[in-house]
């Protein structure tokens, strides 16, 4: 029993004096938490299937959220709502993760600086929207959001886009061939605001 502690011990001590064992066996830990956690994530159906009704975002709505991912509006509006009392009331039903199965990447997060945009699809006019981003300031005077004026005048990319759905449908998005063709067109002389408000005012709708 004696001779066991002692071995016991001296293989801790071999363990805490040796960096690079130390951080070797660190990350195997990690490693093995991490796999257990995320793994059975891609095998639940309440994951990696859409919610009823759901369908991939339009030539136009793509446009849209790409420019929002560019002009990095996810740095300060969050798109998940937590299922929360205080979180609900607020913003409306919690974000589900089968809203979310064709976007790529989501844009989940946690910054509030400015309110949730998960559920804000419908609740303002389409003029409200292009108001609000050429100058918040005259909707909501209180507003530290910065000005986006550029996008009333600048013109979607819509050569761009065939192959960028192309390239979602390699990742499961189910864009037909018929969506892809049609897409360039769909976006030629549409501005950049054009595309954001549509993107917008799809977001959370599925859900009430």
């Amino acid at each position: 029993m004696a001779n066991d502690k002692a071995s016991g011990a001296m293989s801790h001590a071999k363990i805490e004096t040796n960096n690079f064992l130390m951080i070797v066996l660190i990350l195997l830990v990690l490693l093995v938490g991490g796999l257990v956690e995320i793994v059975p994530l891609f095998f639940q159906k309440s994951t990696t299937e859409p919610v009823k009704g759901l369908q991939p975002y339009t030539a136009l709505e793509l446009a849209g959220r790409d420019i929002y991912t560019r002009e990095g509006c996810y740095n300060c509006h969050s798109q998940m709502i937590r299922p929360f009392r205080s979180e609900t009331l607020r913003y409306g039903h919690y974000s589900v993760a089968g809203e979310f199965v064709y976007d790529h990447p989501f844009q989940w997060g946690s910054k509030r600086t400015g309110p949730d945009l998960h559920r804000v699809g419908g609740k303002y006019s389409d003029q409200w929207h292009a108001t609000h981003l050429n100058n918040p300031r005259d909707l909501v005077p209180e507003s530290n959001m910065p000005a986006y004026p550029w996008l009333l005048t600048a013109e979607v990319n819509a050569d761009s886009m065939p192959a960028h759905m192309k390239a979602l449908r390699m990742v499961g998005v189910p864009y037909t061939d018929e969506q892809i063709a049609q897409s360039s067109a769909e976006l030629k002389g549409k501005k950049e605001v054009d595309a954001v408000i549509a993107y917008l005012q799809v977001l959370g709708t599925l859900i009430k």
